[in-house]
């Protein structure tokens, strides 16, 4: 496996043994390598002939482990929807961190890759379908300028997964910032002080090395969680996304949008659209999103008071709930400026943001179409009646602000995407792969999501609203 250009290195290793797990892939029974992430590989400096190789693939799998590797499945806990539980790595095993520059090291993960000690009464597999659908979603928030993490590699098993039906088996590898989550702070601050500060101090060293050297690393950590996860959510909605199972496991310190299970984009704008089997209440619905996120690093924010003032926990409750009150505004502010943006304003005025919510408002009384409604607006073709009067207001308040149109024109259409990943059209094209075996259509739908605010995909069903009586996709979690 060291020939791709692989530089291993395992410096979570190094933390205390209770944050995770020895685990070692399972065998599988006839590895094919299907899909090869070229253009990521290039980025963090692999050789995407030897990955695309015999013994590459056999790497991929787990069926060959790199020289000196120590796998390990990491610990967390998590709140899931709402509920406190212990958790860790079920169905990912993490390789190590490859080295790509002297600034900057990735995790490595395979995915599906067997039974780990946290896997409970779970397979530690994974499906083919579940699989296309990070890879095809992960690259589709990439292409739209949103942090995410992103597939290496998917490669095939030769065996199949009891999930609702038999299903092709695959092992995804996953390359991220890191994998450690504001669950893993939840599972590390009820044990010993020690072990809490540890992971602070590797997460701060790791991911915002400008606080090491502060007065109170700890408490800019906490502003810096509230800044980076105001601004992803804040980006989610403005594409429309749901990432649909938004427990605390589930987000990354690093800021980064992680474990696309239940996640979909919406199609008609409604604030409490959903699309997961499991969330029956709607308590990840879109319109709740940047709510959830907020309560989910309130949680954060306790996991981090025994080190905020160690010898004054009133003080540092105080301090704590003080930083916490900031984030409604901070992620007001980042919804304003894409939002304003998505309109043709690039700076954020009171005019522009009431244009903003009365534009929302008439998208959802009228069940207009998210993304189109948005493109047409960016291509000066939108002309549904109950929009008449907006647009001229709209117009009116350009032209007094003496916006080019020119730059505005070119600042929506670098905002508002022609296509997104579809879900029924996706639903679809990922049943026909595990029905025929043809990864051909995959591969054309993903190349056009990766260009997704190109004109010339216009005509594609990507860029079409869900036809009439084909139902709202639903959405799992694949395991």
């Amino acid at each position: 496996m060291e020939q791709p250009g692989w530089k291993f290195e395992y410096s979570y290793q190094k933390l205390p043994s209770n944050l995770f797990e020895p685990a070692y892939p399972r065998k599988v029974k006839s590895p094919k390598g299907l899909i090869f992430n070229e253009q990521l590989a290039s980025s963090i400096n692999l050789d995407i002939d030897s990955l695309m190789s015999a013994a590459g693939i056999d790497s991929l799998s787990g069926n060959t482990l790199p020289k000196g590797a120590v796998p390990i499945a990491q610990a967390y806990a998590g709140h899931q929807f709402g509920n406190f539980t212990n958790l860790g790595d079920g169905r990912a095993i993490l390789l190590g961190e490859h080295r790509v520059s002297d600034e900057k090291i990735v995790d490595v993960q395979l995915k599906g890759a067997g039974r780990t000690p946290y896997s409970r009464n779970g397979d530690g597999l994974a499906i083919l379908g579940a699989v296309l659908k990070e890879y095809i979603f992960s690259e589709a928030m990439h292409a739209l300028g949103i942090p995410t993490t992103r597939t290496l590699a998917v490669v095939g098993t030769g065996e199949y997964v009891q999930r609702q039906k038999l299903q092709p088996g695959a092992v995804m590898t996953r390359i991220a910032s890191s994998h450690i989550r504001i669950g893993t702070f939840e599972f590390a601050c009820r044990g010993d002080v020690s072990t809490l500060k540890e992971l602070a101090d590797y997460a701060i060293k790791r991911h915002y090395p400008e606080l090491i050297n502060i007065e109170n690393p700890y408490i800019e950590f906490l502003k810096k969680m509230i800044d980076q996860q105001a601004y992803l959510v804040a980006q989610w909605m403005s594409v429309g996304f749901v990432h649909g199972v938004m427990n605390t496991d589930n987000i990354s310190i690093s800021g980064e949008t992680i474990d696309y299970g239940p996640c979909a984009f919406i199609d008609e704008y409604d604030l409490r659209s959903t699309f997961s089997s499991i969330d029956r209440r709607g308590r990840y619905a879109y319109g709740n999103q940047s709510k959830i996120m907020y309560w989910n690093i309130c949680r954060f924010a306790e996991s981090l008071l025994p080190l905020l003032y160690p010898n004054d926990i009133d003080l540092s409750i105080q301090v704590a709930q003080d930083i916490l009150r900031t984030f409604p505004n901070i992620y007001e502010a980042y919804w304003q400026q894409v939002f304003c943006k998505k309109i043709g304003f690039d700076s954020v005025t009171a005019n522009a943001v009431q244009l903003v919510s009365e534009l929302l408002e008439i998208m959802h009384d009228q069940r207009l179409d998210f993304t189109i409604t948005f493109r047409q607006l960016a291509r000066g073709t939108l002309n549904h009646p109950a929009l008449q009067d907006w647009v001229k207001a709209w117009q009116l308040e350009l032209l007094e602000s003496n916006r080019d149109l020119t730059s505005t024109s070119k600042l929506m259409q670098v905002n508002n995407p022609v296509v997104i990943p579809r879900n029924h059209v996706v639903a679809s094209v990922i049943e026909d792969v595990e029905t025929s075996g043809d990864l051909k259509p995959f591969l054309d739908l993903l190349e056009i999501i990766k260009n997704p605010f190109s004109e010339e995909f216009s005509g594609h069903t990507l860029a079409f609203p869900r036809p009439d009586g084909v139902p709202q996709t639903v959405t799992y979690c694949g395991t």
